[in-house]
């Protein structure tokens, strides 16, 4: 009998303990996050006056770094420690997340239209391709991206095409709202690099990378 009691207060005791861990798994929201920046809010070139349009756009698939391609944020934690953040949540993966920004950025900067995905013509195209070396996510502190890009002008008078790299740090406040913005902005940024060389480049210009 005594047995029996036993067995009986420690199912029981088990069975509250499972119920308290679903319950906090279900009270545990989840946030999900776009790098893709509110129209309000991007990035201004620094241009004094509006520069004519260039030719449309053409921009591949984005490469990221394996460490970080994935579909929670990823965060840096003392010098060499990571974590996964389970509850913070990019809504898309972390490649095209980053060409949906960079894309919208990039038209805004060019005043043209990205047409990946329609059909071509003899008409002239600025093809860009970016692969992501570094998306560091520092909390509090920063949020860093490092690039290699490449921007060619295809069926112009001049074919041309210039490889690049860029590194932009944004200090970010405490929260991962703050981080995330931070990252809209890096992504700004690198889109007003690239769209120098563009614009260069659809204009028969001379085209440099940016300093640094």
């Amino acid at each position: 009998m005594i047995h029996a009691a036993r067995k009986q207060a420690a199912r029981g005791l088990g069975m509250a303990a499972a119920g308290l861990l679903l319950a906090a798994c279900a009270s545990a929201p989840m946030h999900y996050y776009t790098l893709v920046a509110p129209a309000g809010e991007a990035v201004a070139s620094p241009s004094p006056s509006p520069s004519p349009s260039s030719p449309p756009f053409e921009l591949l698939p984005v490469g990221v770094p394996a460490q970080v391609d994935q579909p929670q944020l990823v965060v840096r934690e003392g010098g060499q420690g990571v974590a996964l953040l389970g509850g913070e949540r990019w809504i898309a993966p972390l490649g095209d997340e980053v060409r949906s920004a960079l894309s919208a950025d990039l038209a805004r900067e060019l005043r043209s239209a990205d047409v990946s995905g329609l059909p071509g013509s003899d008409k002239p195209l600025l093809r860009i391709k970016l692969d992501l070396r570094r998306f560091d996510s520092a909390p509090g502190s920063y949020a860093l991206v490092e690039a290699a890009w490449s921007v060619r002008l295809l069926h112009g008078t001049q074919p041309a095409m210039l490889a690049c790299t860029s590194r932009v740090s944004e200090t970010v406040g405490p929260g991962y709202p703050a981080l995330v913005q931070g990252h809209q902005r890096a992504i700004g940024q690198l889109a007003v690099q690239i769209a120098d060389v563009a614009r260069a480049l659809g204009s028969g210009r001379p085209a440099a990378c940016p300093p640094g």
